[in-house]
């Protein structure tokens, strides 16, 4: 099994959950056990791939600044638990859940869903932020994070920007929340 190190403490890889402009994310375990035992958690691995619709700085500062901004907004979002500069590696909180690309493309998508992602966008707007509207970027929560309110949305990437309209939720990302020409498209190519 591989593993893969945050500052010296092993993670035991269990499957790559995505790839992402800027890493590699994977779900790991803190205990090398198949299947039972240990905690979960998504380690990603920034890498340095070219990206021909997006420019960098700093990737992992840019992970740990966006991070701050999302909590400092209210945005829900797993927790930052670690950051290995050595190996560009950072450790957060998995949220247990189907994205909202799982809940779209099997025809269950739920009005609760576009109200948390338009109160999102309130308050990031009012800030003069945008997030990455993708909806891989958010988790329905299956009652673990909050017990008491199963169907939380948590967006789980940290990927925050300045506001500019054609990226906003209602001109770009809402053409992906709903089987659209361009989520078909999507859908054709993965």
């Amino acid at each position: 099994m591989e593993t893969l190190e945050v500052n010296g403490k092993p993670f035991y890889v269990q499957t790559l959950l995505g790839k992402g402009k800027g890493g590699y994310s994977y779900l790991v375990k803190d205990q090398a056990l198949d299947n039972a035992g240990g905690r979960c958690y998504v380690l990603k691995q920034i890498h340095h791939e070219p990206c021909d619709y997006y420019q960098f700085g700093d990737k992992l500062e840019s992970e740990m600044r966006d991070y701050r901004r999302l909590c400092e907004v209210g945005i829900p979002t797993p927790s930052l638990l670690d950051v290995d500069v050595t190996h560009e590696r950072i450790l957060k909180q998995y949220i247990p859940g189907e994205t909202i690309l799982d809940y779209v493309v099997s025809d269950r998508m739920q009005d609760s869903f576009l109200q948390q992602v338009m109160d999102m966008c309130k308050n990031l707007y009012s800030k003069g932020l945008n997030i990455d509207y993708f909806p891989t970027n958010f988790v329905v929560d299956d009652g673990s994070i909050v017990p008491a309110n199963a169907g939380s949305l948590f967006y789980i990437d940290y990927e925050c920007n300045q506001y500019m309209e054609e990226w906003d939720f209602e001109h770009w990302g809402s053409r992906y929340w709903s089987m659209t020409a361009e989520l078909e498209e999507y859908l054709k190519n993965v």
